[in-house]
Order: C-alpha cells, then structure tokens, then sequence
C-alpha cells in the first residue's frame, strides 16, 4: 500500500459540525434543503444524528424513508443509487472537502437499537470527473435489529452501481460488539484491494477497489412508518482519513 499520511480529522469537540469538513444534508441535488438536511446535535461524547418525530421524508417517492447525514462534499449526480425517479432538484455546488482517490478511514461509532433504523457508512464515487464513476465501498449497514446484547451483524463490501469496471461484494458478518458500546471500523483502498476491519480485526479482503475521487458518508436512516420513541439516535465519536502522501 502507497504511504498514507493524516488529512482529515475530527473529534466533534467544536461548538457545531465543522462546515470546511461536512455537508449536514444527504444527496441534496435529489431532494430539497428540508427533506435533505440532518438532524443532529453535539455533545461531550460526540455528534448524535437523530431521527425527529416531525422530520419529513427524504423523498416523496421513497416515502416511508427518513436520514439525517454528513457527507465529506458534494456534487450534482453523485450516487445514482436508485434505477428509477432520480433527477437533480436542488443544484449543488462541486465540493471536494475530502475525496481521496486511496488511502484509509477509521470510522468510531455506537450503532442505534432504535425500531427500524440503520446506521451505515460508505465511501461512494463522487462522479464528477464521469457518471462511470460510482463504485461504492461499504464500510457498513447495521440494522437496528442486528444490534444484540452481546454482538451486531453488519453488511460489508463492494457495490459497483454503474461502474462495470467492478462487482457488487457484498456480505454480512458478526462482530463481538455489544449494544451500546462505541467499536471502530476502517477501510484501506488503493491498487491492491480494499481491507475492511473492525476493532482492528480484519473482516473482508477485497481483490478490487473504485480507483477514482470517494465521499465518505455516514448516515442514520429509519426505513418504514414512524414508530417507537423519538428522537432515534446514532453516535459518531471520531473520524480519521488518510490520502497518499505522494
């Protein structure tokens, strides 16, 4: 692996969400600033995305689907996710806060056990140098109702989206964590593969990687009808990115 060197650092100790590292909205070029901007606050133990009980859905198509999200920049087609019903709504500005083409990223969390949420982080294709460009490392998706007491099932990988240069890897696997208890993962990615870990013990090791400009975006999502107690919540403690140093 090239060597790396630290370029992106946060410990959300500041007064509110740095604005020269995040954007508080998820995929706001496919939505509006309402349905698109995070709830969240920040506090001794670090950034708390939440679930709000009057927060709308991110789209009206993809009703009952709520998120709040950071993301390291922005683009105007970035994450063509969905096959069907995606079109720019807001422009956004090109902004790459932190796009490395390889390099790692250490993402520390506490996973929610709130009804019908997931807390995920990946490091998806910006797009703006060809809509070819939107392979996806997942980090990871932790569903709510894989969250234990004594461990968490996550899904990890690969997803190519619309680069044909790649294949869609994707897996679940156990991780000894309990609930409530913050654990760290990584990804490292550059021309030998990408390496996925948890807690420092690797879980996928992975032949292919997307070799172009990444976001990385972390985000909580409740999926399905409001139910349950709110606001649901997620933690975010650190986040650490290193890009080549050459």
């Amino acid at each position: 692996m090239t060597a790396l060197r630290l370029d992106f650092e946060d410990d959300f100790t500041g007064p509110g969400l740095r604005a020269d590292l995040w954007v508080d909205h998820y995929l706001p070029h496919w939505t509006t600033p309402e349905r698109s901007h995070a709830r969240y606050d920040v506090d001794a133990r670090g950034l708390r995305l939440r679930i709000d009980a009057d927060q709308p859905d991110w789209r009206p198509e993809d009703a009952p689907l709520r998120v709040s999200n950071i993301q390291t920049g922005s683009h105007a087609g970035t994450h063509r996710h969905r096959p069907d019903g995606l079109k720019i709504r807001t422009p956004v500005p090109t902004s790459l806060l932190w796009a490395p083409s390889a390099g790692r990223v250490e993402v520390t969390v506490t996973a929610s056990a709130d009804e019908n949420c997931m807390l995920a982080a990946w490091l998806v294709g910006t797009e703006h140098l060809s809509p070819r460009d939107s392979g996806e490392i997942c980090l990871f998706e932790i569903d709510a109702a894989a969250v234990g007491p004594s461990s968490l099932r996550a899904r990890c990988g690969i997803k190519a989206h619309h680069d044909d240069r790649l294949r869609t890897d994707m897996t679940e696997v156990e991780i000894p964590v309990p609930a409530g208890i913050a654990h760290t993962w990584a990804a490292e990615w550059g021309p030998d593969g990408t390496t996925i870990t948890c807690e420092g013990e690797t879980v996928r090791v992975l032949p292919q990687t997307p070799d172009y400009p990444l976001f990385l975006l972390i985000d909580l999502f409740e999926i399905g009808p409001p139910s349950g107690a709110y606001p649901k919540s997620a933690r975010v403690h650190t986040v650490r990115g290193w890009s080549p140093s050459e």
